[in-house]
């Protein structure tokens, strides 16, 4: 089973296109096929930058959220490397994975290199999407 964090702008992403392999992903996060992992920290963000940027009414985005709080897997973080990547308000997802042992699924790779030396993998949702089988 992969474990699998799953960037803000995933989801954004995936509710201002219900094309592409953001969309895919979300529509499958109930599927069993991975677990995705969640904190506090991380469903914050998701309501500020949904709420902020996507075209949805709150009370949908609510909706996503609170579904994404009932399947995903929740985790408490106790310790802190900051500040560790380039941009800072991504610690908290370098974090989570880490102490989920996940692949991070963002659009921004590049911000993520330093994942590395904590043997976390980085993957698009195209790429996490091949690497299960979902897409060619």
């Amino acid at each position: 089973m992969n474990n699998i964090v799953i960037d803000t702008n995933v989801l954004l992403s995936a509710l201002l296109s219900n094309r592409g392999a953001s969309y895919k992903l979300l529509s499958m996060i109930d599927s069993h096929k991975f677990t995705v992992h969640i904190s506090n920290p991380l469903i914050y963000e998701y309501e500020e930058i949904l709420k902020l940027k996507s075209n949805m009414e709150f009370k949908h985005i609510d909706a996503i959220i609170n579904y994404i709080c009932y399947v995903g897997k929740k985790n408490k973080i106790f310790y802190l490397w900051r500040p560790k990547l380039k941009d800072i308000d991504d610690d908290f997802l370098l974090e989570l994975a880490v102490k989920s042992n996940s692949i991070i699924i963002t659009l921004n790779g590049k911000d993520f290199k330093k994942a590395y030396e904590f043997n976390i993998k980085v993957m698009t949702p195209k790429e996490f999407l091949q690497h299960i089988g979902e897409i060619p």
